[in-house]
């Protein structure tokens, strides 16, 4: 088994980011490694592919401050200083690959639902950041699926 150096979490600060930070300390507690933490806020206009005429900004920014605030409270509670914790903006996979390219993570630790069926195995982001990693990664079951 392989000693990981630098671990990257992605979160998605949902009750479910619990079980993927947890899993996150531990094991980068028991290889001695940097832990950083990410999390994705989506921008309204990419979700919405611009269908909607309307000026999303303020609710974006509501929304970055609300991510931030909770980003920072998961570093807390795990000791993770500020200065390992990213909150970016865009598409969630190709951010998770551009940041742990940059940290040269050696894993990345994401959350997965446990939906039925070889297509469901894995949620639409952590398929995204599975294919297009050029590290490990590691899926935790989130849900109620479990």
């Amino acid at each position: 088994m392989p000693n990981y150096r630098c671990i990257l979490a992605a979160i998605d600060l949902s009750e479910e980011a619990e079980a993927v930070l947890d899993r996150a300390v531990a094991m980068a507690s028991s290889d001695n490694a940097e832990l950083h933490l990410v999390h994705v806020v989506e921008p309204l206009n990419l979700a919405y592919g611009g269908d909607i005429p309307m000026d999303f900004s303020s609710v974006q920014e509501q929304l970055q401050t609300q991510a931030e605030e909770s980003l920072h409270h998961y570093a807390k509670r795990a000791n993770i200083p500020t200065a390992r914790c990213h909150l970016l903006s865009g598409r969630p996979d190709a951010q998770v690959h551009e940041l742990s390219e940059s940290l040269e993570a050696d894993l990345i630790i994401v959350g997965s639902h446990g939906r039925k069926g070889l297509a469901l195995l894995l949620g639409s982001t952590a398929n995204g950041v599975l294919h297009g990693a050029t590290c490990d990664v590691l899926a935790v079951r989130v849900g109620q699926d479990k």
